[in-house]
C-alpha cells in the first residue's frame, strides 16, 4: 500500500466504531428517513423535535444541525404570498379579533378562510379551513371544485359537529360566503361571535394565512397534481401531519392536537 504504513493499515482494519460514531450513524439514518418522509420540509429545529420524538432521546439542535449539514439537508423556505380576498358589502362585521391572536382555551377563537388550488390542465379546487388559535390545530376543513357557499358552510358544519357546544369568536375576511345570509344565520344559531378583517388587511387574519402558506410550501408546491383525487389525498395527509406530527417550539415541542388534548384532559 503506497503511502500507508503496515501498522497504520492494521490499526484502520481493526478499528472498532465508538459509541459516538454509532450514535451518529443512527441519527444520520433517522434524519434521512424523516427528511424523505416529510418531503424536505423539516428545518433543524423541527428535525430535532422529530428525531427526539422518534428515538425517545434529548439530542440538542446543534448536533442535529451539524448532521443535517453533513447530509446536505436543509428545509424548504416559505416566502410571503400577500393574497387578499375581495370584499363584499353584505352583513359586514367589525374586526372584533383585532389581531389578538392569543387564546386561553380551546374553541375560544377560530379563524377561517378559503385558498385557491389547481390540478390537471387548469382545473380549479378550493380548500376551506378553520383554525383554533389556542393550539393552532385545524378543527375542520373541506375541499371542493367550487368556491361557493356550500364549501364554507360544510366546513362550518364539520367544525360544529366535531366541537359540540363550542361558541367561539369566528374571524374571517369579507368574502361573499362569510357575508351571506346563511353564514350569518348558522353562526347566530350556534351563538358564535362573528369578526371580520378590515378591507385589504390580510394580516388581520394572519394565523389562517400562515397555515395556508405552510401547506403550499410544504406540500402543494412540491408536485403537479393530475387529478382532484390525488390533490385531496395529499391535503388529507398534510392536515393529519400538521395536527398530529408538526411539533412546534412555541408549544414546548408538542403537536397542535397534543396541546388541545392536554387542555381538555
Amino acid at each position: 500500500m503506497i503511502g500507508v504504513s503496515r501498522s497504520g493499515y492494521y490499526k484502520w482494519l481493526n478499528h472498532k466504531e465508538t459509541t459516538s460514531e454509532e450514535t451518529n450513524r443512527t441519527l444520520l439514518k433517522t434524519i434521512k428517513e424523516l427528511h424523505t418522509k416529510r418531503k424536505g420540509i423539516l428545518g433543524y429545529r423541527r428535525m430535532t423535535r422529530a428525531v427526539n420524538r422518534k428515538l425517545g432521546t434529548t439530542y440538542n439542535k446543534k448536533r442535529i444541525r451539524r448532521l443535517m449539514r453533513i447530509l446536505g439537508i436543509s428545509s424548504i423556505i416559505r416566502r410571503s404570498r400577500g393574497y387578499c380576498t375581495k370584499t363584499s358589502f353584505v352583513n359586514i362585521e367589525e374586526n372584533i379579533l383585532n389581531r389578538e391572536f392569543a387564546a386561553h382555551a380551546p374553541n375560544q377563537k377560530w379563524c377561517t378562510d378559503v385558498t385557491f388550488l389547481q390540478y390537471g390542465r387548469g382545473c380549479k379546487a378550493y380548500l376551506s379551513a378553520i383554525k383554533d388559535l389556542y393550539d393552532g390545530s385545524i378543527v375542520a376543513y373541506h375541499i371542493s371544485k367550487h368556491n361557493d357557499n356550500p364549501l364554507v358552510m360544510e366546513t362550518l358544519r364539520k367544525a360544529i359537529e366535531i366541537n359540540s357546544g363550542a361558541t367561539p369568536l369566528l374571524h374571517s375576511d369579507r368574502g361573499s360566503q362569510y357575508t351571506s345570509r346563511e353564514y350569518r344565520m348558522v353562526t347566530t344559531q350556534y351563538q358564535m361571535t362573528r369578526s371580520m378583517s378590515r378591507v385589504g388587511k390580510c394580516i388581520d387574519n394572519a394565523p389562517i394565512e400562515s397555515f395556508f402558506g405552510h401547506f403550499k410550501t410544504e406540500c402543494y408546491d412540491l408536485k403537479d397534481y393530475k387529478t382532484f383525487e390525488e390533490l385531496v389525498y395529499d391535503i388529507d395527509d398534510y392536515i393529519y401531519f400538521y395536527n398530529n406530527e408538526r411539533f412546534q417550539e412555541k408549544h414546548n415541542g408538542l403537536a397542535p392536537l397534543e396541546v388541545r388534548n392536554k387542555a381538555v384532559a
